[in-house]
């Protein structure tokens, strides 16, 4: 049984991963198991919130839109396990798919091969996109420095 921290883990790497990459590691799997929608993918709004300084006083930031979907895996043999797929924006493919991988991930005969097949190849992909953003971001860096006139 997966942890709280590794099932953390993996529903942000789905949850921001590209939807057209996700689709794609996801259709290269055969034999994927039916499954049965609970909850519909459904857009909604959720409050963000933030801290004053990172640390301080908690505020309400404003809301944004999400999608969300639940589904259940039509059960093999074992427990029927609930998958749940929670994402940022109006797509819902991506919460249908984000929801389907969690609950294959909490599955023990599927977990190792989602894990190598989707979400290590989107970690990849992730750290990929975030060094590309660094050297953008090192690239227009401005060095300021001050200049003391000779005496002369």
């Amino acid at each position: 049984m997966p942890t709280v921290t590794q099932r953390q883990a993996w529903m942000a790497t789905l949850a921001k991963a590209e939807l057209e990459l996700l689709e794609k590691l996801v259709n290269e799997i055969s034999s994927l198991p039916k499954y049965n929608f609970l909850r519909c993918p459904e857009i909604g709004l959720a409050m963000v919130r933030g801290r004053a300084g990172g640390t301080g006083q908690a505020f309400n930031l404003g809301e944004m839109t999400m999608t969300r979907c639940v589904v259940q895996l039509e059960s093999q043999g074992y427990e029927a396990v609930t998958g749940f797929g929670y994402v940022a924006g109006r797509s819902h493919r991506h919460a249908e798919l984000v929801a389907v991988c969690d609950a294959l991930l909490q599955t023990p005969n599927w977990h190792e091969q989602i894990q190598a097949e989707i979400i290590q190849p989107l970690q990849i992909e992730s750290q990929k996109q975030q060094e590309l953003k660094q050297r953008q971001a090192a690239a227009t860096e401005v060095n300021f420095f001050t200049m003391v006139r000779g005496e002369g």
